[in-house]
């Protein structure tokens, strides 16, 4: 990267003072996979991608330019035609110029520190405990690490350098009979973390097969979800998508402005919300945090080179920022976070989410069902539906429970709720306490047009709805 890095000043320094204010952005990534389907094991992958985006300020705005070609004749055409479109188009405002820092990822176990042929064994391990019973028909479980290095280099002379380890465990089993079938996972893939190998370890994944096996079983045999009016608590591994698609999307500064709308709608929210209105209960209380060690998008500037800070954006229930990074808090007149985010090194940075929590409250797991006389308790996202504003919404679990007379009861399969945005939230009447809050994330968050991948984290305690529409598959 630092050859890249010389390159292009030689080509800077070839053009002179004809250049406006730029910036180079570096991305080196290295990704490789492991999985075990069926007890037999599927061809590792393995794949490195490395390029630059190259932004210039001109005349009109700002133009881009990317390219995975690193020779200093490449560049010099990408600076080029980045300075073109700078000069042609218009709308945009001064290009944000990155401060000057350093983010690394914390790792006890780096993922290289174990061949890959000890990885293998261990997924043979977990997967021989999976299988049981002529009910399970398919079952899988798959590790993924992403190393990412950036370099963000500006005009104005900052450096932001980062790198990033990221850890995706996953397991999936599905049992049938009886004309049903039924799946249960290890939290679908929420337990996408930063790390190293000691993050597979501290989510118990190599412990949990059986359980998963039995769960998906159990649900083969269980009575369908109840239909009706009723209160219900979800488990974390739910919160986080619940949380993703009905606080984040919405609040997200680019898709109020109209961004989004070709591709994937706008937002129920409008600027002149933010201060006064109230989004949730009291109790209600959401931070934009890429500081927590460990959570899959945390770092310590985005891909602008702004500084990452802790900043609530509800408190006590009340809608107080948006998310959105420099230009977006320039287009809207509003203050934002640092979350100019992009996928790779051929996408621009747009408004992204990163880690985006809800606070953790006081009760205990034991008082948010206590206080539910009929209800039902979910766990784990299976499907999502929410229209274009992100208002109204209708989300599928795995697993249900009911809950009669303040007690978990029997386990119901197919369990359903649907909702609006701007009253669901509402209805919080319970947060879980610290010992509830799991940390977890999803990598593949869409937005944007060309379409963007990117990660995002989550953390979340078990949470309490009253007056929830639920129902089941049937």
């Amino acid at each position: 990267m630092d050859e890249i890095r010389a390159r292009f000043e030689e080509v800077i320094a070839a053009r002179g003072r004809s250049l406006g204010a730029w910036t180079l952005r570096i991305v080196d990534q290295h990704d490789e996979a492991v999985s075990i389907r069926r007890d037999v094991v599927e061809p590792p992958s393995s794949s490195h991608d490395i390029g630059v985006m190259i932004s210039v300020e001109g005349k009109n705005g700002t133009g881009y330019c990317a390219t995975s070609d690193i020779t200093r004749e490449s560049l010099g055409l990408a600076v080029d035609s980045a300075t073109r479109w700078a000069d042609t188009r218009g709308g945009c405002g001064p290009l944000p110029q990155p401060t000057t820092g350093r983010y690394q990822t914390e790792t006890q176990t780096p993922w290289h520190s174990v061949p890959l042929g000890q990885k293998i064994d261990r997924l043979r391990e977990l997967s021989s405990s999976m299988v049981g019973g002529g009910e399970v028909v398919d079952w899988s479980a798959s590790l993924w690490h992403t190393a990412v290095d950036t370099v963000l280099v500006g005009s104005g002379g900052g450096t932001v350098q980062q790198s990033f380890s990221f850890i995706v465990p996953m397991m999936s089993v599905t049992a049938a009979g009886n004309g049903d079938s039924q799946t249960r996972t290890l939290g679908g893939h929420a337990y996408a973390r930063q790390g190293g190998l000691e993050v597979i370890d501290s989510v118990g994944f190599w412990s949990r097969g059986r359980l998963v096996r039995d769960e998906a079983v159990g649900l083969l045999h269980a009575d369908n979800c109840p239909q009706g009016n009723m209160s219900i608590v979800l488990a974390p591994d739910q919160m986080i998508l619940q949380i993703h698609e009905s606080i984040g999307h919405p609040l997200e500064l680019d898709r109020i402005l109209g961004d989004e709308r070709n591709y994937a709608g706008t937002s129920f929210v409008r600027p002149e919300m933010f201060g006064n209105y109230q989004y949730g209960s009291d109790l209600l209380n959401v931070t934009f945090d890429p500081t927590v060690p460990g959570e899959f998008a945390s770092y310590g500037f985005d891909d602008e080179g702004q500084v990452a800070e802790k900043t609530h954006l509800i408190r006590d229930g009340v809608l107080v920022r948006g998310l959105g990074g420099t230009l977006s808090q320039q287009r809207v007149g509003l203050p934002g976070v640092a979350n100019s985010r992009a996928s790779s090194w051929n996408r621009p940075a747009i408004d992204r989410m990163a880690n985006l929590n809800l606070e953790s409250g006081e009760s205990s797991l034991e008082e948010l069902v206590s206080g539910v006389e009929d209800g039902l308790y979910m766990e784990t996202n299976r499907s999502w539906s929410i229209d274009d504003s992100r208002n109204k919404f209708q989300f599928g679990c795995e697993l249900g429970r009911r809950i009669r007379g303040g007690q978990l009861a029997e386990v119901v399969k197919n369990p359903n709720y649907r909702g609006v945005s701007a009253t669901f939230w509402r209805n919080l009447d319970g947060v879980g306490n610290g010992a509830t809050v799991e940390v977890l994330g999803t990598p593949f968050c869409g937005k944007g047009e060309p379409n963007q991948v990117i990660r995002v984290g989550h953390a979340s305690p078990a949470c309490r709805f009253a007056e929830v529409d639920v129902f089941g598959g049937e």
